[in-house]
């Protein structure tokens, strides 16, 4: 009986401490929630797909990107003239969301779309056909399986400020960590660090650029230009302004506009900002019914426009700088257009067209910044380059786009030095970011995060057991255990004093 009873104690103690250490200490289940934001903008659409878990920091979700996915196909601006095929336009983008958010939690996982420059326009020039383009995204977006909070077309400030909060997030200085993936970016990173607490943020698309960032000294010339913003704990007030129409494309046209303009009444025109030995003809009509150029329409012997490339950069600046109105400024000072710029602080993030356009022609480093000397002399080395020479070194790259990389380079360092006034000495303090770890530099990662503050936070999965209960219990389990080993052997090795008393 004894020799049963002592089998059963050992094995019911053996039993319980193994049952309490793999309870105890199984993988806890991930409470992982989903977020979807799509970036309309004028040339094309995105499909951003977030997570971030359930419990929050400071109150601000931890957001990081898991999938992207590009919409075939114009932006949503684009189908303005058949404006039901817009929504539809966005249905394989949402099935690939479908196969990486989990189906149980695809009716939580809220969705939104935010519609840029493109649809700004679009809005100014005929509104009905703008809402009749978000009623068809609406329409779409409501049928798929996800959460549908709002279909709108977001101010230019918000997406300038939304693009600073993605880049300062990435870069680790709201929560003062550094994300640190492969070595150069550590690099990059700690260079980014400065004495300034938060990094700049340069937006380029197709139809508008944003400049955004912290002023060192705060002034009231300008209130509609600032914004107030609270993450992780921290206030925070930022300069932000979005200059409508000064998007590369946009940008492009009006440069195309001013010097037909300035033309004789000649239909052939020689453009400085194309490759020598490149040809394009463009319908008047089409160019002048923009927004951004309609006001300057006069009426010309021609319906069509023949440009023949010339390839002459110094020219190219010259021409674009006129698009910078610089004679007029209310304020103690400006960037251009007499709109109030405050002395440029810190460090810059360039992301978007900035940084696709400088990183085909190598001008990106996540080493160090290449000196604006360089910068200037590798842009117009490029443009002198003739158009077949070009279309053969780059055949794989389409068209539309190497076509005008001569111009957008030049576009580019206009206005950074013209614009916005940076110096050859300050011009070491942009880097130009495509990605940073896992996520895209843009406006939507922002979006995401700020949206995330109305989020409620969950409380943390747990262990069953507290941890001084759990480590009661397994004391309590070890020396039962070991008492009935201890007993069972003082049974069977009984010290010979007593077997001979016993006797």
């Amino acid at each position: 009986k004894i020799l049963l009873i002592l089998g059963f104690l050992s094995t019911l103690a053996v039993i319980a401490l193994i049952a309490v250490a793999v309870t105890q200490n199984k993988p806890l289940p991930k409470n992982i929630k989903y977020g979807i934001v799509l970036d309309a903008g004028s040339s094309h659409t995105n499909l951003y797909v977030y997570e971030w878990p359930a419990e929050k920091e400071n109150d601000t979700g931890v957001v990081q990107q898991v999938e992207v996915c590009k919409v075939e196909g114009p932006g949503i601006s684009g189908y303005s003239h058949a404006t039901e095929k817009a929504g539809p336009s966005l249905a394989q983008c949402l099935r690939q969301a479908e196969e990486v958010i989990p189906s149980k939690q695809h009716q939580e996982t809220p969705i939104y779309l935010g519609a840029t420059a493109g649809m700004r326009l679009l809005s100014l020039e005929n509104k009905s056909a703008a809402d009749k383009v978000l009623s068809s995204v609406e329409k779409t977006l409501r049928s798929a399986p996800f959460n549908f909070q709002g279909a709108r077309i977001i101010s230019g400030q918000e997406e300038g400020a939304y693009g600073w909060i993605t880049i300062n997030y990435l870069l680790g200085n709201f929560k003062q960590v550094l994300y640190q993936w492969q070595s150069g970016w550590t690099k990059l990173l700690h260079s980014l660090k400065s004495i300034s607490e938060t990094s700049g943020a340069l937006d380029l698309g197709g139809a508008s650029t944003q400049i955004t960032f912290v002023p060192n000294k705060l002034s009231s010339e300008s209130p509609d230009n600032l914004l107030y913003f609270r993450l992780y704990g921290k206030e925070y007030l930022v300069y932000t302004h979005s200059f409508l129409c000064y998007g590369k494309d946009q940008a492009l046209q009006q440069k195309l506009a001013r010097d037909l303009q300035a033309s004789t009444s000649n239909s052939s025109l020689l453009d400085s900002c194309f490759h020598q030995g490149y040809q394009r003809t463009i319908n008047i009509s089409d160019l002048f019914k923009n927004p951004c150029i309609s006001a300057k329409k006069k009426q010309f012997p021609f319906s069509q426009l023949y440009i023949q490339g010339e390839g002459d950069y110094q020219k190219c600046r010259r021409n674009i700088q006129k698009l910078f109105n610089k004679t007029n400024c209310p304020y103690s000072s400006c960037s251009f257009n007499g709109i109030y710029l405050p002395p440029l602080q810190g460090d810059f993030g360039a992301f978007s067209a900035f940084y696709f356009v400088m990183n085909f022609l190598n001008l990106t480093s996540e080493q160090s910044p290449i000196a604006l000397d360089k910068v200037t002399s590798a842009i117009e080395s490029f443009c002198a380059r003739p158009w077949h020479e070009v279309k053969t070194a780059y055949h794989q790259i389409k068209e539309k786009y190497l076509t005008e990389y001569c111009f957008s380079g030049a576009y580019i360092l206009s206005l950074l030095e013209n614009g916005y006034e940076f110096t050859e000495k300050n011009w070491q303090r942009i880097h130009f970011l495509g990605k940073i770890g896992s996520s895209d530099a843009g406006w939507t990662l922002g979006y995401m995060l700020n949206l995330t503050n109305m989020i409620p936070a969950e409380e943390p999965a747990v262990p069953p057991l507290s941890h001084g209960s759990y480590v009661g219990l397994m004391v309590l389990c070890s020396l039962v255990l070991v008492s009935v080993l201890l007993f069972a052997w003082l049974l069977f090795h009984k010290p010979k004093c007593l077997q001979k008393g016993i006797v």
